[in-house]
């Protein structure tokens, strides 16, 4: 695996456009803040989430994930991997409240700052509050405070896109700095395995597998055409990812737009019976998000991605607010019923509530990955 040559240097602009960019992603931000609050859970495996028969991992300490306890894994399953697992029911008030201190922190050095969720952000800091002039020397000093003033620790990637910079704060995880520097970029992707890029799950590895594709340099070497030919939409972004390109600006807090989860599956499903159960899986998990937001909407989308990477979703809009979980996850399972019987399985089904009103705090579009996290 590619890795950027050490020590980190600073990233300078070397072509008008280009942006310093840092991203700092918590390192297990729940299941750290337990543990910093609970003496008697440092050094133990824990996890965040819910106990009952059908409850899901919220998150997972490192000393958990040692054993394979992972997010978004069936809480059934986390104890059979782990039998000395402590499960702490989540405090999402203390999270936000956390997630404020840590946001706060970012904005004494630029006023750009993206939220990605409650433990992860992108800064842009090509121009700087206090004139440091170094993204590399902000990272560190955010990385120190963050560990002085919360006791906590975070991870950060410098780069000169967001694309690079997420992938660089996951490098050298946890509690570690990763700097990938202009002209560093293809070749660091080069060197990356594909399962690596956000938004290609396992079954999507496994395609590429089947295809020849197993790192970045393979994708890079693949065409526009072939990549539309076997992956469609999703092939614009496999070929700029694979050279390191991504022109996106870090856009500051914007009015939330829709709230949801999706989940990518390790072998796809098509079953009746396995949609809907999966579906009340992932409207539970979305109706929490809504009711901790305090929003409100009218719109209920659902969207299933097929095994082939076929993207189709369905949308059904009501003239009053969504009154609570259960009407909220009638609309989904009507709109799937529409769908059945299914033309071929699907590798990922996502759900999501829009048209909002009331507190939309936290990012444009609230939609976790679930395989992802």
């Amino acid at each position: 695996m590619a890795t950027p040559a050490s020590p980190p240097e600073e990233v300078e602009p070397e072509a008008p456009g280009l942006r310093k960019i840092i991203h700092i992603d918590m390192d297990a931000f729940y299941a750290s803040v337990e543990q910093r609050d609970d003496p008697s859970l440092k050094g133990r495996p824990v996890a965040v989430g819910g106990t009952a028969s059908r409850g899901v991992v919220a998150a997972a300490s490192y000393e958990a994930r040692q054993f394979g306890v992972r997010s978004a894994m069936p809480s059934a399953r986390a104890r059979r991997l782990c039998p000395g697992l402590v499960f702490v029911h989540p405090r999402f008030d203390t999270y936000r409240a956390v997630s404020q201190q840590i946001r706060a922190i970012f904005l004494d050095y630029t006023p750009l700052v993206e939220p990605l969720s409650l433990d992860e952000a992108y800064l842009d800091v090509t121009a700087d509050l206090r004139g440091i002039g170094s993204a590399t020397r902000i990272a560190e000093l955010i990385r120190r405070r963050v560990r002085e003033e919360l006791r906590l620790t975070a991870s950060a990637g410098v780069s000169y896109n967001k694309f690079l910079a997420k992938l660089a704060s996951d490098q050298n995880k946890p509690d570690g700095l990763c700097v990938i520097r202009p002209g560093e970029g293809a070749q660091f992707v080069a060197g990356l395995p594909v399962r690596r890029f956000h938004g290609v799950g396992p079954r999507g590895a496994e395609k590429m597998a089947r295809l020849g594709i197993e790192t970045g340099a393979d994708l890079a070497a693949q065409d526009i055409a072939f990549l539309k030919h076997h992956f469609g939409s999703f092939a614009d972004y496999l070929y700029r990812a694979a050279r390191g390109i991504d022109l996106r600006p870090v856009q500051p807090d914007r009015p939330r737009k829709s709230i949801g989860a999706e989940r990518t599956f390790a072998h796809d499903i098509s079953t009746g019976p396995a949609l809907r159960e999966t579906l009340d899986t992932i409207a539970g998990i979305v109706w929490e998000r809504i009711e901790r937001a305090g929003a409100h909407g009218r719109t209920v989308t659902l969207k299933l991605r097929y095994a082939d990477f076929t993207l189709v979703t369905r949308a059904r809009s009501v003239a009053h607010l969504v009154s609570g979980k259960t009407e909220f996850s009638a609309l989904g399972h009507a709109l799937l019923e529409e769908m059945l019987p299914l033309p071929q399985p699907i590798r990922l089904m996502g759900l999501t509530l829009s048209s909002l009103e009331g507190e939309h705090e936290e990012r444009e579009q609230d939609t976790a990955q679930l395989s992802l996290l």
